[in-house]
């Protein structure tokens, strides 16, 4: 497996980025994101990867984050999403916008990326929601300690939810959902200012 693949940019057009590195080109399908940050960046970049070996073939997927790489994971082990589909996925909708639809069960927003339909949104949700729960879910004594802090609302847990699956520690995520809870309306202005706060 290539973990990542550190490189001068030869070529970043159309979703595909081509990086040079010791004399072989190595071309990987990218986010619209990952696109957008490797052409500010400059020549040389490190891109995240993934390697998807099929019958007919062999393909490279780059992340510029391991969050995006994360969340690129989750996506494809959801039953109908394919790696063309979660690439498609990552570029249609901003990574914290996808985390936070996804944990809010926000169905309709989903929907609105194209290549995702109503069933597919479902699934999504039923699929990755226990997924990021499991994954970031830190000692359970420790975490009730750390929620007490904050008000107990579904929010303010889901907020915190949020945070974690974006890389960010427990004890970060929870301070950063109190402070912000003050001036958030709903969900996703909580996980937007806490992201600020941070």
């Amino acid at each position: 497996m290539i973990a990542f693949i550190k490189g001068e940019i030869v070529s970043a057009r159309n979703g595909t980025i081509i990086l040079e590195n010791g004399g072989i080109g190595y071309e990987l399908s990218v986010s619209a994101s990952t696109m957008v940050k490797a052409n500010s960046q400059g020549k040389e970049i490190q891109l995240f990867s993934f390697m998807n070996v099929k019958e007919d073939g062999i393909a490279l997927y780059g992340f510029y984050s391991l969050e995006e790489k994360g969340m690129f994971m989750k996506l494809i082990s959801v039953t109908g999403v394919g790696p063309k589909a979660a690439m498609g996925i990552l570029s249609g909708i901003e990574l914290t916008s996808l985390v936070t639809a996804i944990i809010t069960k926000d169905i309709k927003t989903l929907s609105t990326v194209k290549g995702i339909g109503k069933k597919t949104a479902e699934r999504l949700v039923l699929e990755l929601r226990e997924s990021l729960e499991a994954d970031f879910e830190t000692d359970t004594a420790v975490a009730a300690g750390e929620l007490d802090e904050i008000p107990a609302d579904r929010d303010s847990a889901d907020a915190v939810l949020a945070l974690r699956s974006l890389g960010i520690g427990q004890k970060e995520a929870v301070n950063a959902v109190r402070a912000a809870k003050s001036r958030a309306k709903n969900i996703e202005e909580l996980i937007s200012i806490a992201l600020k706060n941070l």
